[in-house]
């Protein structure tokens, strides 16, 4: 098979032919293309074939295609003016590439395939392409996706927030927990943010949401008592855990600043033995541990009360779960600790959505696996120069939507 008939069928070219690959001095082949007599050219706005070609043509363009022989290959055309009966007159549609793009729609496809694997920088390198045209790739498919995903009923969600640019901003994830995956993305993470939400999804589709899974923070659950009253709204341990730990980290800056000059020693370079899981302690710092508790200290108060709650996720009866619960809060209101006083009085606040978890053992642990996994994307790509660009990639790495 002659390489320009190879190239032509590969490309799924009807209407035009490739009449010469010329290849490169510098390296590459460049297949010059164009129009079959008589045949019919498509509009590049609507897609309908029409049969009135103006006498004019388009500059001449370059698309890059997939590598043929190991070398680069690009497609030169100058694309026709064709005359539609609905838009008028228009550049026609190449069928190899979508619109406004400069690679073939197989150049597209793998280098979105590739994306949701390594980071763009590399993509870019393995394709010979610019990062942009990469974004550009990825966006593209993004938009074509959520355009084509088959929607699937959602009855438990997950709602947390990812911060970009050190906390300067924030976006809002709705995530379907039953099966693993990114639904929803948006910027900030207030009540307007999740109402764009609600108004997104509808109202009838919004009655099948059984349950929400998401943290504390009052704009979201201020949103969910108004679209979704009847679901049951669950706080996850992740976040209950995480503002124990930082109730003991409090405590700890607090006795430091007031420890004696003497008695630093001891403490010093410790903050890891009172922040981690107990279980994921080296044997030398669970041995140096076990000696700190011995002392009489405010950080040892601190640190038995974090792990103290951490034993209420182990229950498995609510009631025991909530006898445990009742006790520690009175343990910590009269612990003389501020940070736990506090800590206790937001628990007594949603202390029916923290006891919700114990009948259904629904959490925000694989949302929170999925925001590292996007922070990691973000820092192997270098950073993102848009929000918009920054959203597209948790869509096309974490919604698993089909590509063009």
């Amino acid at each position: 098979m002659r390489l320009e008939t190879f190239i032509r069928k590969s490309l799924g070219m009807k209407a035009h032919t490739v009449v010469e690959v010329e290849e490169q001095a510098a390296g590459g082949l460049v297949a010059h293309v164009e129009r079959l007599p008589g045949r019919r050219l498509c509009c590049g706005e609507c897609g309908r074939p029409v049969s009135k070609v103006a006498g004019t043509r388009r500059p001449e363009r370059r698309w890059q295609d997939l590598a043929l022989r190991d070398q680069p290959l690009w497609l030169v055309y100058a694309p026709y003016r064709v005359w539609c009966p609905t838009c008028g007159l228009r550049v026609e549609r190449v069928p190899w590439a979508e619109k406004w793009q400069r690679v073939t729609q197989a150049l597209a496809r793998a280098v979105a395939t590739l994306a949701r694997k390594l980071d763009w920088a590399s993509v870019a390198a393995h394709f010979q392409l610019n990062w942009k045209t990469v974004a550009s790739v990825v966006e593209a498919a993004v938009l074509w996706g959520l355009a084509h995903r088959r929607w699937v009923p959602l009855h438990v969600v997950g709602i947390d927030e990812v911060s970009r640019r050190r906390g300067q901003q924030y976006l809002t994830l709705v995530y379907d927990l039953a099966r693993r995956g990114v639904v929803w993305v948006g910027k900030d993470r207030d009540e307007a943010t999740l109402q764009r939400f609600f108004a997104w999804l509808g109202r009838r589709r919004a009655r099948a949401i059984h349950v929400v899974c998401c943290d504390m923070w009052r704009p979201y659950l201020a949103v969910l008592r108004e679209e979704v009253p009847h679901a049951t709204v669950v706080f996850d341990r992740f976040h209950l855990t995480q503002h124990a730990t930082a109730a003991v980290d409090t405590v700890r800056r607090q006795m430091w600043r007031q420890l004696a000059e003497a008695e630093k020693p001891d403490f010093k370079r410790t903050r890891f033995l009172w922040l981690k899981n107990p279980a994921n302690l080296r044997r030398e710092e669970r041995t140096r541990l076990s000696g700190l508790l011995q002392l009489n200290a405010p950080i040892v108060k601190a640190y038995l009360l974090k792990e103290d709650l951490r034993r209420f996720w182990a229950y498995r009866y609510s009631a025991w779960a909530a006898g445990h619960l009742r006790q520690w809060l009175w343990r910590a209101s009269h612990s003389r600790l501020e940070p736990f006083k506090k800590l206790a009085q937001t628990i007594r606040t949603h202390r029916e959505g923290i006891l919700a978890w114990t009948k259904l053992r629904v959490t925000n642990g694989a949302l929170e696996g999925m925001n590292n996994k996007v922070k990691a994307i973000s820092h192997r790509a270098f950073g993102f120069r848009t929000t918009w660009t920054y959203i597209a990639n948790i869509y096309h790495c974490c919604a698993e939507l089909p590509l063009p």
